[in-house]
């Protein structure tokens, strides 16, 4: 785990100085090397930050955002970039998405608060090395004193959260469409059930009449193969003679 932050740390950095290298180079930069910087490998995860989308300071103000994002969107638009169309439009649809996140009052508030959360971790970080150099007994100089260090691990810890937020999201995403998927399988089994019990009754309301005919068919036959029974012979009553007195 540890070996994966340090790897992590690793490629916020170079990244972070691969970028501060083109700034010096160029500080407007070709339509070329914005689309570059932006779909750089890696770029994916430093793009979650809209204000290192937009190549801007987190306090910058809303009106100076507005401006250069229509100036970046312009000099990265496809049509501006008939020999490289494909990426342009990556790299375009990466900005305008940065555009709406800080066009909206309540998302851009989201990533100011990343900045100060960052800002509030790098200082606590900042004095737990000071405590322990302290406790060493060492002098308390870190390198974060450098201002330009100390920006560099406030950028470090920005992408981190960013990362984390994304990570989150992506979570929910996916507990969110399991439920869907749980819940549509249920409304489909649900619905089986209702289409099952409908043709059911339906069969038995059809079969009814049939069910009717052959039992009245049954009885007519089993009362026609009855034996007629014989007819009873009357008999008259017996009446015995009566026994005459013997005579002497």
């Amino acid at each position: 785990m540890a070996h994966s932050s340090f790897h992590e740390e690793d490629r916020f950095n170079d990244f972070y100085s691969e970028v501060k290298e083109i700034e010096k180079r160029d500080s407007v930069l070709t339509s070329k090397q914005q689309i570059d910087r932006l779909l750089r490998p890696g770029a994916t995860y430093f793009n979650l930050n809209p204000f290192e989308v937009l190549h801007l300071e987190p306090d910058t103000p809303i009106e100076q955002i507005k401006k250069k994002y229509r100036t970046l969107s312009i000099l990265i638009h496809p049509d501006k970039n008939p020999d490289n169309q494909e990426r342009a439009q990556q790299a375009f649809e990466v900005v305008n998405k940065a555009w709406k996140t800080l066009e909206n009052e309540a998302t851009r508030k989201q990533c100011l608060d990343v900045y100060e959360e960052a800002k509030g971790r790098t200082d606590l970080m900042i004095t737990e090395k000071r405590k322990k150099l302290r406790k060493e007994g060492k002098q308390e100089t870190i390198p974060e004193d450098d201002p330009g260090k100390y920006k560099h691990a406030v950028y470090v810890m920005v992408m981190k959260l960013f990362a984390d937020m994304e990570r989150r999201r992506q979570q929910l995403d996916l507990r969110d469409q399991e439920e869907r998927k749980r819940k549509r399988e249920q409304e489909i089994e649900e619905e089986e059930q209702r289409n099952f019990q409908k043709e059911w009754q339906k069969n038995f309301e059809e079969s009814r009449q049939n069910r009717v005919n052959s039992w009245q068919s049954f009885q007519a036959s089993a009362s026609s193969s009855k034996p007629k029974k014989a007819k009873k012979t009357k008999y008259t009553s017996f009446n015995p003679p009566k026994i005459k007195p013997e005579s002497r």
